[in-house]
């Protein structure tokens, strides 16, 4: 489904992002896994792959810019790219700070932007491009909560970058769409106390996602079975919002 093609795939250390590297390399990609620092996960992941494998603070724009710049001068064309890489906690709306609120925007709305303003002029030269983006359940009214204004709202803000990349990029042979999970098995969620996992679980499907569900998706999007999409954001929440 993937075969050739080159998929740099952000925060793909662990979680949704090493479930979607695994997956595109078993369907015949040339994976490039990142991670912000050089962590033991990542470099696990890129041994047990062996793939190439970047290291960058998605919030730094001229770290982002150098490490793609390194795999352009090696040749690499980026055909696809996932940018799972964001930060997830809650808290109530009253006790939020401006650097709370500037967080989440700095890392799950500029990462985006970051690495897609990094890779689209290359994606442009060939007038070709797949681009996935992370939003979530919580970027859509019937998903948000209460206690998570300042995630909620940074994800509405990818859904909303993903349709004005995918009508500013159409003509260039670039398709952008994003993915909106639900509750996920990852160290997040393991995390959750009893309380916190049945209210992720309260969904028609009764349980939560595993990681491996999510990149199934992820995978089609960059994939040309999914080449008539763009500015789609897809619900995979096992009938979270519909069942409310």
């Amino acid at each position: 489904m993937l075969k050739g093609k080159n998929i740099l795939i952000t925060g793909s250390s662990k979680g949704i992002g090493a479930a979607t590297a695994r997956l595109a390399k078993s369907y015949g990609a040339n994976v490039i896994v990142h991670d912000r620092v050089l962590s033991p996960e990542l470099e696990a992941i890129a041994k047990e792959l062996n793939v190439e494998k970047i290291i960058c603070d998605i919030q730094d724009k001229e770290a982002v810019f150098r490490e793609v710049n390194k795999l352009l001068e090696k040749k690499i064309q980026i055909h696809c790219l996932a940018n799972v890489a964001g930060v997830a906690k809650g808290q109530p709306f009253l006790e939020t700070t401006d650097e709370d609120w500037l967080s989440f925007y700095s890392i799950n709305v500029l990462g985006t932007v970051h690495m897609c303003q990094a890779i689209i002029p290359s994606m442009q030269s060939y007038k070709y491009g797949r681009i996935v983006n992370i939003a979530s359940i919580r970027a859509h009214s019937q998903g948000t909560l209460a206690s998570r204004l300042p995630y909620s709202c940074s994800k509405a803000a990818v859904v909303n970058l993903t349709a004005a990349l995918a009508k500013e990029y159409a003509k260039d042979g670039i398709s952008v769409n994003s993915i909106s999970p639900g509750g996920v098995n990852t160290d997040i969620a393991k995390s959750w106390n009893a309380e916190i996992l049945k209210k992720n679980s309260d969904v028609l499907l009764g349980r939560i996602a595993e990681p491996e569900e999510i990149a199934e998706v992820i995978c089609f999007f960059l994939s040309d079975k999914a080449s008539y999409a763009t500015g789609q954001d897809f619900l995979i929440d096992g009938g979270y919002t519909i069942g409310k």
